[in-house]
């Protein structure tokens, strides 16, 4: 029998308790060792719960009983589920969190941590929702030396892009929705501005290379300034609009790191996920590409990762556990992002110094007038075939009061001979 523990009863600590009952029998066939949640951690109560016998509100209840092997925190955030996080791996059990930006904070400290205490840090829900794509980052892509990571790796601004460009909702009106469904939440900040997305890169970004890459280093832009004019301009040049999350290395020490809003291509295999879904594309020196598709969030496919990860943890208890370290290695840093190459769709208004701006961006890169789908704008696409940096981009358009909008163009992982 391997006891356990739950902190936080919200949306994913109870459906992991969820997913155990589901499935605890056939966990136990699978695994020939017998899960029980012991106790359950949260201030509220739930009185009319299954298991409402097992909630408690003192910690001490599950610090302190050698019993308990593993600890599932579902909390969030980085104040209480640090304190708890570091407080049960001191004491030599596992920990077991969907929490992305805990870990995306506290990664390297918490992971050396359990390695020192002979337990495990595990957190596959943290990215991809119920997508495997932490553990084979680990274990089944360990042989192959990772060139580039990029994908949708947020479901909130998924589900409201994918809902402007199919009925031509605006963003306000594509937000409410989503926040109707339970897909976003009351404050959505951290999904429409891009953080959330950042967090989950930087998480797969620090498995790949083995070192820490920190998400305040990453250039992000959020989708909250997607118009609807762009979303017409993208669907008749063939692109879909995504937000997409990206990282690759241009020198040996130098990764280059985004996640902004892009036209995205249709025949890209990114392009297939809609709604929630997510979508990630690994590309290894050995194996090329390979994606990973499926529920990007939600209750029971979250969950399901987290209960993964405690069979991982349970198995591992009095075994050799899992050691991953992320190093903080000084010598790596995210490259400057205005030195980054960039493709991009623009909108200036139709005037005199729009041309201007448009005769000077010429000079540097390819320029391709795409049309008009408002009066008093035009649309061009720029640096396809001769690409600007964002440094030049930002000068000749961003700063001036003749820019509309501009979206990045998605550039395919394999048009350049890259490395991580």
């Amino acid at each position: 029998m391997a006891e356990i523990a739950i902190i936080g009863y919200g949306v994913v600590g109870s459906g992991s308790a969820e997913v155990w009952k589901m499935n605890r029998e056939y966990i136990t066939r699978r695994t020939g060792c017998e899960i029980n949640i012991k106790k359950i951690l949260d201030i509220r109560d739930f009185p009319d719960d299954e298991l409402s016998d097992r909630f408690t509100r003192d910690p001490d209840e599950i610090f302190s009983d050698p019993e308990i092997s593993v600890l599932i925190e579902t909390i969030g955030g980085t104040g209480i589920a640090y304190e708890y996080t570091k407080r049960a791996l001191l004491s030599g059990k596992s920990v077991v969190t969907s929490n992305k930006e805990l870990v995306a904070t506290h990664g390297p400290e918490l992971l050396r941590i359990a390695a020192a205490n002979k337990v495990s840090y595990l957190f596959e829900a943290s990215v991809g929702g119920g997508i495997p794509i932490i553990r084979p980052l680990n274990k089944c892509l360990s042989g192959n030396r990772v060139k580039v990571i990029s994908g949708i790796l947020n479901g909130t601004t998924n589900y409201i892009l994918s809902k402007m460009m199919r009925e031509g909702s605006d963003f306000e009106t594509a937000l409410r929705e989503a926040q109707q469904f339970g897909y976003a939440e009351q404050n959505p900040v951290s999904d429409v501005e891009g953080t959330d997305a950042c967090r989950k890169l930087a998480i797969l970004s620090s498995i790949a290379t083995g070192e820490f890459i920190d998400y305040r280093d990453v250039y992000t832009e959020g989708i909250s300034r997607v118009s609807i004019v762009d979303i017409k301009y993208a669907s008749d040049l063939g692109y879909s609009v995504k937000l997409i999350a990206q990282i690759r290395e241009l020198t040996e020490r130098e990764p280059e790191a985004i996640v902004a809003p892009m036209f995205l291509p249709r025949e890209s295999p990114l392009s297939t996920a809609d709604d929630v879904f997510n979508a990630i594309l690994v590309e290894g020196n050995a194996l090329g590409p390979s994606m990973f598709y499926g529920k990007g969030a939600g209750k029971l496919p979250t969950a399901s990762a987290v209960i993964a990860d405690v069979i991982e943890a349970v198995l591992h208890t009095n075994l050799t556990p899992h050691k991953v370290v992320w190093n903080i290695n000084k010598n790596i840093s995210i490259r400057d992002h205005g030195e980054c190459d960039v493709s991009a769709f623009i909108r200036l208004k139709d005037s005199a110094a729009a041309d201007g701006i448009i005769d000077k961006i010429n000079e540097i890169c390819d320029v391709e007038y795409v049309g008009r789908k408002a009066s008093g704008e035009k649309g061009y696409i720029i640096g396809v075939r001769r690409t600007l940096t964002e440094k030049q981009l930002r000068e000749l358009v961003l700063n001036s009061e003749e820019c509309l909008s501009m979206i990045r163009i998605y550039s395919r992982p394999d048009t350049k001979d890259t490395l991580i």
